[in-house]
């Protein structure tokens, strides 16, 4: 069903000419702030900017979820307003908003001006003008970037206004419009264009003399207001009136001065573009779109932004789009580097646009001094011209706005490293952000600049180089600069100066990436750029905005806008919510801004960082495996930055996102001094580790937690080292290092007279004895196990090693008696709801009943064992006993459900990565069943 939106005036809404309810102010600015974007996905972040600015209230996330629901509502819930990622969208049938139909109709009263129909000129654009009920969104509060929305609106409408004057000058109407033309100028009496109309109506209807004193009084209030005379349009059409230089006609669409005159001038600035360019597809055909087809074009200014890290190719994407489209803008090209971070003073406003007006052949002379009088030329200029303008490397959106168009049907893309958000939001710039290259688009551009038998004769060498450059384009361009003016060299050799991280940087000199960084870091402010430093000093892949509080030592709310300051200027990428990471290149050069700042500071932002991790991980530990026997933590550092978890499943999705960061945290506290930070980690890491079968993560982590151990001679730490890291050498097969491991252990917990420690590691050393096919031992020592738990009082250990007496029992054919043990343990683990024993238990009882025959209590058993171990998280164990629940399954005769618990295991080893997949795929295919 149609709606009428109208913004020209008050802001209504209608259905069927009936008027809607649009509810409060904030709820009719939300509305007004979509339908200013129509079809485009607005942020609720710019939506809660736009209605409180940068003070919102704690409520103002909820606030807009109201004011959304409350204009569905008015709107008749016909899907107007759609929830997108992080925002909504206001989707509008053509001509809905009397916006549309305004400049609609202008634009068609403009063609027709220009084809020398002024008749048909002057109705479309009286009905434009008849739109207007007053000024936009009248009567409500506006916020910054609506009321500059709102301000080209008033430009827009002051254009008609002009060129309705001049058609109806053109029909001989001028005692009509003179009254229009003076109460216009009233209002805005620097608009020379208007003050030319009313000079030319005065004088054909006779009046000279107000023609030329309408001349005197443009001049003087130009003179008072802007320091400078009339442009020399205006002047030309007062030497005309002197000497009666007017043809007799009056019906000419060319009102100012239907004299012949000089062609006007067409800029063509576009720089060289450098040949080569490769991939960018996507982008190219969002620039083509924002423009339209080839015959239309666009109706009204059009902004694009493409953003992107130093490096990135922004400049390059730019000039290449704007070569090949340069032929749709008859009015020609205008150019600017504004050298926003390039280390030298950057181009100011006022001075580029002196050489826009240049370029527009505006006389030196002529051109004001001032910066606003500069912008109303330019304006006036290009607001009946169709150009592309390319504003290259601008520093932030205050750099740009002065060179953008009122109005028109001008083109102007705007490369830069800040993200121009508010450039965005206030005058509707779509933004194209560049990420770097594809493998074959870098391998594309090497092809362009090396010879390619060079790059054919030697594949691994080349991968090397792409990845040592992060494949990002400068980078890139620079090795293959390197390829190329080394003939002789072979590949593999400059792809081994590549290699370490350290020196990269370095290598790359000759192409200046790290004066190009240098840039960008010396743009920031002090706070951020000792951030950006810090941050070189984080291990990777990644990080939270909790852990860079850490490494400034701020809590955590202080730091957000220091972080925005970094991903504004493409220096750090938020590429999940408060998930951010560095480009590998600029990743070393803040590693070696951090090298050669204060090492005691650094120190410090070490601490402070690994402290931060491990009183975040230490509580989302306990969460995580409840049932583990806790080791005791470092005492936390005043002012600890941590991230408080409420229950196991956000510790368990913290440690998710978090794991490979950990990994690499753990050995760097290690190189760097921490030790006891390195083993403390590596345990509460484990916790997460272990119950998802990541054996060859755990075994990193727990050699570099022994050698840490080692060097502090803390025994404690290294006799739980050596466990796990015994545990996870079984796991992987490597069964002598696991003996090893799992026997320095024992003798550790015997010296320390640590019975608990040695329970549970002679329970693991049970395990090991069993994968060997050693079955008695692994007996002896389970019932050794069980002894020292029942001698401390450990329910947990007593169960845990009552369930491995009952599996061995089990596995030797003992039915009875695994049955019993396992009974017995199952009600110890239940006492102290220890869910993960219990799964591991009921997993055995179900592998004695399915051995007895008694299948349907096997496969109750293994599935509530596969429940608890969902439950408990522990994928890697949930996947063994879905592995066996199909084998009963199976023998049941039941194919599919046989099927869908392998299919499963399958799913979860992959997860995993695990080999045993490829056992479960095998049993699925001599089913011959496809897994649904």
């Amino acid at each position: 069903m149609l709606l009428r939106f109208d913004l020209l005036g008050p802001l209504t809404v209608s259905r069927e000419g009936q008027p809607l309810d649009l509810g409060s102010v904030k709820q009719r600015l939300l509305l007004a702030f979509l339908l200013a974007r129509p079809g485009e996905a607005v942020r609720a972040d710019e939506l809660v900017n736009a209605l409180w600015g940068d003070q919102p209230p704690a409520s103002a996330g909820a606030n807009i979820r109201t004011y959304v629901r409350g204009l569905r509502q008015a709107l008749d819930h016909d899907g107007r307003i759609a929830t997108t990622s992080g925002g909504y969208l206001l989707r509008m049938a053509p001509d809905e908003r009397d916006l549309d139909r305004f400049d609609s109709a202008a634009a068609r009263g403009r063609d027709a001006l220009t084809s020398g129909d002024p008749a048909r000129a002057e109705a479309e654009l009286a009905d434009a003008l008849a739109l207007w009920r007053g000024p936009a969104l009248a009567g409500l509060p506006l916020p910054r970037p609506l009321s500059r929305w709102v301000g080209q609106l008033a430009e827009r409408r002051l254009l008609a206004e002009e060129d309705h004057a001049g058609t109806k000058v053109a029909l001989g109407a001028s005692a009509q419009v003179i009254p229009r033309l003076r109460a216009l100028l009233d209002r805005h009496p620097l608009r020379q264009r208007a003050w030319g109309h009313l000079m030319t109506g005065l004088y054909h209807s006779g009046d000279v003399a107000g023609a030329l004193a309408a001349f005197r009084r443009a001049r003087q209030v130009l003179a008072e207001e802007t320091g400078m005379d009339p442009g020399p349009e205006l002047i030309r059409l007062h030497d005309d009136i002197l000497h009666h230089r007017f043809l007799p006609t009056v019906a000419s669409p060319r009102v100012d001065r239907p004299a012949a005159r000089p062609p006007r001038t067409r800029p063509e600035q576009l720089p060289i573009a450098a040949p080569g360019f490769v991939g960018r597809h996507a982008q190219l055909a969002r620039l083509d779109a924002a423009i339209g087809e080839p015959a239309d074009g666009p109706t009204t200014v059009v902004i694009s932004a493409v953003c992107g890290m130093a490096g990135i190719g922004k400049t390059a994407l730019a000039l290449h789009w704007a070569h090949r489209v340069a032929g749709r803008f008859p009015d020609g090209q205008l150019h600017v580097n504004l050298r926003g971070y390039d280390g030298a003073e950057s181009v100011s406003p006022a001075d580029a646009l002196l050489g826009f007006l240049e370029a527009l052949d505006v006389p030196l002379a002529r051109i004001p001094s001032s910066l606003d009088a500069r912008i109303g030329l330019y304006r006036s200029l290009l607001a009946n011209r169709q150009m592309l303008i390319v504003l290259d490397n601008a520093r932030d959106a205050d750099q740009v706005r002065p060179l953008l168009p009122g109005a028109g049907r001008c083109v102007v893309v705007v490369t830069s490293r800040d993200q121009l958000s508010t450039l965005v939001a206030a005058e509707g710039a779509r933004l194209l952000t560049l990420d770097v290259l594809t493998d074959t688009e870098s391998m594309h551009l090497l092809r362009n600049r090396v010879d390619a038998d060079r790059l054919d004769a030697e594949p691994t060498a080349v991968a090397e180089m792409i990845e040592a450059a992060g494949r990002l384009p400068l980078a890139l361009s620079i090795v293959a600069a390197r390829v190329a003016i080394r003939p002789t060299f072979p590949l593999d050799a400059i792809a081994a100066e590549l290699r370490p991280p350290g020196t990269r940087l370095e290598v790359l000199a000759d192409g200046d990436v790290r004066r190009v960084f240098s840039w960008s870091y010396q743009a920031l402010g002090p706070d951020a750029a000792r951030l950006f430093r810090l941050l070189g000093l984080h291990p990777g892949p990644e990080l939270s905005g909790a852990a860079a509080a850490a490494l400034l030592g701020w809590p955590r709310a202080a730091v957000t806008p220091v972080v925005r300051e970094l991903t504004r200027l493409h220096l750090l990428t938020e590429h999940h919510p408060d998930r951010y990471a560095f480009h590998d290149l600029l990743r070393s050069y803040a590693a070696e801004l951090a090298q050669q700042a204060d090492q005691a500071e650094g120190h410090q932002a070490h601490r402070r960082l690994y402290d931060h991790y491990l009183h975040s991980a230490y509580p989302a530990a306990r969460l995580v495996q409840p049932q583990w026997t806790p080791v005791t933590p470092s005492p936390a550092l005043a002012g600890n930055i941590h991230v408080p978890l409420g229950d196991q499943d956000a510790a368990l999705v913290w440690f998710a996102a978090e794991r490979h960061v950990l990994l690499r945290v753990i050995r760097q506290a290690a190189v760097t001094g921490f030790d006891g930070y390195a083993w403390q980690l590596a345990w509460a890491l484990t916790t997460f580790l272990a119950p998802r079968g990541l054996w060859q993560d755990q075994l990193a982590a727990q050699q570099a937690a022994l050698d840490a151990a080692e060097r502090l001679g803390d025994l404690d730490a290294q006799a739980i080292a050596n466990r796990l890291l015994g545990r996870a050498a079984s796991r992987l097969g490597q069964h002598d290092a696991a003996g090893e491991r799992l026997l320095r252990a024992i003798s550790l917990y015997e010296q320390l007279g640590d019975q608990g420690g040695l329970a549970q590691t002679l329970h693991n050393y049970t395990e090991h004895c069993f994968l060997l096919g050693r079955r008695d031992e692994a007996l002896t020592h389970a019932r050794e196990a069980l002894r020292l738990c029942r001698l401390a009082g450990n329910r947990a250990g007593e169960g845990r090693a009552l369930n491995a007496i009952g599996y061995i029992h089990a596995v030797e054919g003992d039915y009875a008696q695994a049955i019993a043990d396992c009974t017995a343990a199952l009600t110890q683990l239940r006492l102290i709801d220890d869910r993960n024993g219990q799964a591991a238990t009921l997993d055995s009882l179900g592998f004695a009943h399915h051995r007895l025959g008694d299948h349907q209590q096997a496969v109750s058993c293994y599935e509530q064992s596969v429940e608890l171990f969902r439950d408990s998280a522990d994928r890697y164990h949930q996947a063994e006993t879905l592995t066996r629940l199909g084998e009963t399954r199976a023998v049941m005769g039941d194919v599919a459900a046989a099927a869908a618990a392998w299919h499963l295991a399958s799913s979860l080893y992959d997860e995993l990565g695990d080999p045993a997949a490829d056992d479960a795929r095998r049993r699925l295919a001599e089913l011959d069943l496809v897994p649904q």
